[in-house]
């Protein structure tokens, strides 16, 4: 009798099944939807630019006002080579536990494994909200009924693109933007330098000694927020794999951009303006009578750059919320597109834009929300956990080099993000005698 011996088209479906690794199995509508693994090494590059080279850069003249020159480019210099460092060490970590076919796709996946359950539910999960969602919200960038008819109908729109994937070419745009308004704002601050408008050059500290200690750890926490990222691992979640050394192309690809924007924006704001550098240097490009310094045709400019690409940026921060979003009220066994995702996810989405837009109008000084966000959500994850981890991951020899900086690395960044946490709320509390919520400034 003829046995019955199953097609080889069968067989060999079956074989794909069994070897798709277990948490590709069952990952849930999150997953499955917003974080799609299929970008290259240049993709990961403009979501990195995105996501660190964005308007907050804008506060690097405000931050050397109480830094001074030299504290100022030296802080500088050290954000930018400890956050290159940093990043480098999240991505290897995660590449590791990629090859133990662990592989994480969310900041708080790494949290649960290598620190624990309790660590990755009840601290960095809640701290990596409270930042990403706060810096979605960049109130403060322009006049309120501007703000909220020019931004928050862009973020309507953006925020229903389904996948961070496809955000790819919406970033690329987002980087060229970046190096636009970055050029107008070097420009703009060079010439009223250079001009008798401009107010006279002075870079003295204040002679108060708690405002001048206070300033600085302020002024650390806006920078620490301007080298920030906090979604390393969500980034590295959209490369297709292997993902091996991708991430690096990416990283450069980011630091290049950097580089040439922070320190231009950076030497010639402070430059220009000295201590009277405002907390949005482009505040600056306007008299105390509000009469322009430079030609409103070049400041509108400047301020339609800026708001495109804070569109782009907001839209990066809301991935890892549109996550929970799509994992919370999302069927991950019917269509993306199906209309039980399509309504629950426009709904969601839209209303997570409206509360994030309403937040941002409410809150009038940049650069204060800029410390705050950077003293408690950025100093922590993206300059003391990447070396935290590390050293879990990997355990270097307590005799070598790497584990003594990490632990150096740790140490001063925890201790700074403390400090840096009470000058950012006395910061706020100081102004928030002079601003209202919802003030048209």
């Amino acid at each position: 009798m003829a046995s019955l011996h199953p097609s080889s088209k069968a067989v060999h479906e079956e074989e794909d099944l069994n070897h798709v690794p277990p948490q590709e199995k069952e990952l849930d509508a999150g997953a499955l939807f917003v974080l799609k693994s299929k970008g290259s090494w240049i993709h990961s590059g403009y979501h990195l630019t995105t996501s660190i080279v964005a308007p907050a850069l804008l506060s690097l003249p405000y931050a050397f006002a109480s830094l001074g020159w030299a504290s100022g480019i030296m802080c500088l210099v050290v954000g930018a080579v400890v956050t290159f460092y940093s990043y480098n060490l999240i991505s290897l970590v995660l590449e590791h536990h990629a090859e133990l076919g662990h592989r994480h796709l969310r900041f708080r996946d790494m949290a649960h494994d290598i620190l624990g359950p309790r660590w990755g539910r009840y601290y960095v999960g809640p701290v990596q909200f409270m930042a990403i969602y706060l810096l979605s919200n960049p109130g403060g960038s322009m006049k309120l009924y501007e703000f909220v008819i020019i931004f928050g109908s862009f973020m309507l729109i953006l925020a229903q693109i389904p996948s961070f994937h496809s955000l790819r070419h919406i970033n690329l745009v987002s980087l060229v933007l970046s190096l636009a308004y970055s050029a107008c704002a070097t420009a703009g601050s060079i010439y009223i330098g250079s001009s008798s408008k401009g107010p006279e050059k002075d870079y003295s500290l204040s002679a108060n000694t708690e405002t001048r200690v206070f300033g600085i750890f302020n002024a650390i926490a806006i920078i620490a927020t301007t080298f920030g990222n906090g979604i390393i691992p969500e980034i590295q979640a959209t490369l297709a794999p292997p993902v091996k050394g991708k991430m690096f192309k990416g990283l450069c690809v980011c630091y290049a951009v950097l580089i040439a924007t922070f320190f231009c924006v950076a030497i010639s704001g402070y430059w220009a303006f000295g201590n009277q550098s405002e907390g949005l240097i482009l505040s600056n490009f306007l008299d105390q009578d509000g009469n322009a310094l430079v030609p409103k045709g070049f400041i509108l400019i400047t301020n339609l750059f800026t708001i495109l690409q804070l569109s782009a940026v907001s839209v990066v921060y809301l991935q890892p919320t549109n996550e929970v979003l799509e994992r919370t009220f999302a069927d991950p066994q019917s269509g993306e597109f199906s209309t039980r995702n399509v309504i629950p996810r426009l709904i969601s989405r839209s209303l997570s834009v409206i509360i994030a837009t309403t937040i941002a109008a409410m809150l009038p000084f940049f650069g204060d929300i800029n410390a705050m966000i950077g003293a408690f959500g950025f100093l922590p994850l993206d300059f003391v956990l990447p070396v935290v981890f590390y050293n879990l991951t990997f355990k270097p020899s307590k005799r070598s080099p790497i584990f003594w900086l990490n632990v150096s690395i740790a140490a001063v960044f925890s201790a700074m993000g403390v400090i840096a946490a009470v000058a950012a709320v006395r910061q706020i509390s100081l102004d928030a005698k002079t601003y209202r919520l919802f003030a048209n400034v």
